[in-house]
């Protein structure tokens, strides 16, 4: 049987190398890929500063969202992955400025490191229509 999948990409050099949309639709549940803190090209933004990509990356999340149609406040869970687990407090700021409304469930898991060196924290996130 086949499934019907709505999916977006956001153009990231990684999606295409891995064979992965950046967020893929089947019927009300859509499921964001984990997601960095960075441009289009695929360039880090704000090397050092996990605060700040936390922000960019739940940026980059929300609009895979829009391009479905949808917004944050259909998140149901998120994941998120750090390299310094120590700085769990920037990436909780960052998470419950966007997040602090809505209530989705939770993980922060601390890893030794993502894909890119610079990049400090990658997020994965379900969303419901």
């Amino acid at each position: 049987m086949k499934i019907k999948r709505n999916k977006t990409f956001s153009g990231t050099p990684w999606e295409s190398k891995f064979g992965y949309a950046r967020a893929v639709q089947v019927g009300d549940v859509v499921h964001v890929s984990g997601t960095t803190g960075t441009d289009p090209s695929g360039k880090v933004l704000a090397p050092g500063d996990i605060y700040a990509q936390t922000v960019q990356t739940i940026r980059n999340i929300e609009s895979a969202l829009q391009r479905l149609g949808l917004g944050l406040e259909q998140v149901v869970r998120t994941r998120i992955y750090v390299t310094q687990i120590d700085r769990w407090e920037e990436v909780a700021k960052a998470h419950g400025e966007f997040f602090g409304q809505i209530h989705p469930a939770t993980s922060l898991i601390g890893v030794a490191r993502l894909i890119d060196p610079e990049m400090l924290v990658e997020i994965e996130a379900e969303a419901v229509a």
